[in-house]
């Protein structure tokens, strides 16, 4: 809605189709959680009409060894896995002419985590970060994680973006998030 937002003030005629599900992951199936980002990126992003620019942002759900919420525990990964599951969706996404603006994934510290838990995941996220930054295989990027990230402590969310669990942003962070895209990206 934010960057809905941005285009109407912008006076740029384009739509945003946020087809975000919360709990989703990039690799792996729940039954909680509905289909893999790899399976659902043909019918959400490249089958919906007009497409010409997918902003994409998935992992953070992917990096959290054996956590179950209840319907299966997530399944190990290392950051080379969901670096090839990124590319697989650039590579689709490039053969249909459509551009890919790659997105950091946001800081998650909580002290309801374990200190190994979240140093294991936090090295993914680091080097998948990092990858998005640098690799130049995204048409563009945007730095959602440094948008939102606490100054004082960039593994942690912004206290004045944070939701109340760490994880997810309030609707300040989405501002913000929201900010970080350049619209001639689009």
């Amino acid at each position: 809605d934010a960057l809905a937002d941005r285009l109407v003030a912008a006076h740029r005629p384009l739509s945003v189709a946020n087809a975000g599900i919360t709990g989703n992951l990039l690799l792996h199936q729940l039954p909680c959680f509905g289909e893999t980002g790899i399976t659902r990126f043909q019918r959400d992003a490249l089958d919906q009409p007009g497409v010409r620019t997918v902003i994409l942002m998935e992992g953070s759900n992917d990096i959290w060894d054996f956590q179950d919420h209840g319907c299966g525990a997530t399944p190990a990964i290392t950051a080379a896995q969901l670096i090839d599951g990124f590319r697989a969706l650039i590579q689709a996404a490039h053969a249909r002419g459509i551009r890919v603006v790659g997105a950091t994934i946001l800081p998650f510290k909580a002290t309801y985590e374990s200190a190994a838990d979240f140093q294991h995941a936090e090295a993914i996220r680091e080097a998948v970060n990092n990858w998005i930054l640098s690799s130049g295989e995204y048409d563009a990027v945007a730095d959602f994680a440094t948008a939102v990230a606490d100054p004082a402590d960039p593994q942690q969310l912004n206290p004045r973006y944070d939701s109340g669990d760490h994880l997810h942003p309030n609707d300040a962070g989405y501002r913000a998030i929201a900010a970080t895209i350049d619209l001639g990206d689009l």
